[in-house]
């Protein structure tokens, strides 16, 4: 895992430098000439493929929100008619839009009744 350093003598942010002489890499001061040889080789660590859950979040008092958009689709646990719905927040880029529904009604939170079963998920 990739950390910041800070320089013993200034307290500045090391940077990384490749040492070509000893075959190292090294952390540098850009203030001052302190240097050190570090064991982590590890500069930058860019994980693509983070697996999250797409999840609802926090749904209290959703169905009192004026700002959200309201649906007349029908709640699988009470049947009333009246949903705010909301999109889902994570931005991948290979997953599509999930819109979450709460009834507000029992504030029940589900997904579109019409997604066929292998594209939804569990909440």
């Amino acid at each position: 895992m990739a950390s910041l350093y800070f320089c013993s003598e200034c307290n500045n942010l090391l940077y990384p430098k490749g040492d070509s002489s000893r075959q190292q890499l090294a952390y540098a001061c850009r203030i001052c000439p302190h240097e050190e040889v570090v064991e982590n080789k590890c500069v930058y660590k860019n994980d693509l493929l983070t697996v999250t859950k797409e999840q609802p979040g926090v749904t209290n008092d959703l169905g009192t929100d004026p700002t959200l958009a309201h649906s007349n689709i029908s709640c699988p646990q009470c049947g009333n008619e009246d949903a705010v719905f909301y999109q889902d927040q994570s931005k991948r880029k290979e997953t599509r839009m999930i819109l979450f529904y709460v009834c507000v009604k029992c504030n029940f939170t589900f997904l579109d009744p019409a997604l066929p079963p292998e594209s939804r998920i569990e909440i």
